[in-house]
């Protein structure tokens, strides 16, 4: 039992003293489809139809008319408790929603090529926080396109239950206002920021952390951190809005490198080595428990023999680029074997 529910409560209660029209209008959850997503921040929808004159003729020409004003307030924050559902939609044919999560992403201009849907919305400002444990993590995303398109959107964090807390943990004997007073400032000064820039401190770290952060890793691990160094600076300016500047120092850009290398071992924990190959997965574990290693045929039959010589060579051909195994020729009577061997 993780108590998520509990700690995002609190969490939400100071965003209700903070902005209330936002906490209670612009958190939401129950994200299903990516159109479902769009309408949350739509623009307003115009229609054409036909102007018609006194006696309700059409006189050839057209006019725009709104039938459905938008949405204004294009935040929008889904907190999903049981993320696990939505590494299901992907299963779905024709679901979108992993293609307009990368968008909204990358621009924040949504739309969805469906024939039934006109909504689309521009400048949106999407936020998720997901809750999942660490085996279906593992599960749905390395049978899912979510490992290389989605999963690199996301930081993610591992938790735990630090203590047992039978009477709740008395907070509300707690001093928040402290705190809200300074959101609240914070949320005020940095409405009309439109571009922070780095200071030459923040410039110097910058350039000496970067080659790092923009080296790739191999397997579901490099796909779900390969977009380190735009998730660094994301995180770098919130820090620099939060103290209501424009200009990114050098102690944001460490926090923001403090925060990412909590997110890269927390993935490192959930991931590993996985490859998000379920047949390469399954061999380098066999080979792990095998000291003596297998030959083709011992591979072959971990299947079954139900899987190809082209998809297991393909998986071996993985695992080897990957540095996690090696091969060695057996002489035999015949042509030589192949043994493989967990590295």
């Amino acid at each position: 039992k993780a108590r998520k529910g509990s700690s995002w409560s609190h969490v939400l209660n100071i965003f209700q003293a903070c902005d209330p029209v936002w906490a209670h209008e612009r958190v939401k959850s129950g994200l299903s489809s990516g159109e479902g997503l769009i309408w949350n921040v739509r623009d307003p929808i115009y229609k054409k139809e036909p102007v018609k004159d006194k006696g309700g003729k059409h006189t050839g020409e057209y006019q725009e008319t709104c039938v459905d004003p938008g949405i204004d307030d294009k935040r929008l924050l889904a907190q999903e408790a049981e993320f696990a559902s939505l590494l299901h939609m992907p299963d779905r044919s024709g679901n979108t929603l992993f293609p307009i999560i990368r968008k909204a992403w990358e621009t924040g201009n949504l739309e969805s090529l469906t024939k039934n849907s006109p909504a689309r919305a521009t400048n949106a400002h999407i936020s998720i926080v997901g809750h999942i444990v660490k085996d279906e993590v593992r599960r749905y995303l390395s049978r899912t396109e979510a490992g290389n398109g989605f999963g690199n959107r996301f930081l993610w964090v591992c938790a735990k239950r630090s203590k047992y807390l039978p009477e709740g943990g008395q907070t509300d004997k707690l001093n928040f206002s402290p705190l809200i007073c300074r959101l609240k400032s914070a949320i005020e000064s940095t409405r009309g920021i439109r571009k922070l820039n780095r200071d030459e401190g923040a410039r110097e770290i910058w350039c000496a952390v970067y080659p790092q952060l923009s080296q790739g890793m191999p397997g579901l691990l490099g796909a779900v951190t390969s977009r380190a160094e735009a998730q660094v600076m994301r995180l770098a300016c919130l820090y620099a809005l939060l103290d209501g500047l424009t200009e990114i120092k050098a102690t944001h850009l460490r926090a923001a490198l403090a925060v990412w290398e909590y997110c890269d071992a927390s993935a490192k924990f959930i991931f590993g080595d996985a490859l998000g190959d379920p047949i390469a997965d399954e061999i380098l574990t066999a080979l792990r428990n095998n000291f003596h290693g297998l030959t083709r045929t011992g591979i072959s039959d971990l299947f079954g023999r139900n899987r190809g010589k082209d998809q297991i060579g393909r998986a071996l051909g993985t695992l080897l680029e990957a540095g996690l195994v090696q091969m060695e020729q057996e002489e035999t009577n015949g042509r030589n074997a192949e043994r493989w061997y967990a590295r």
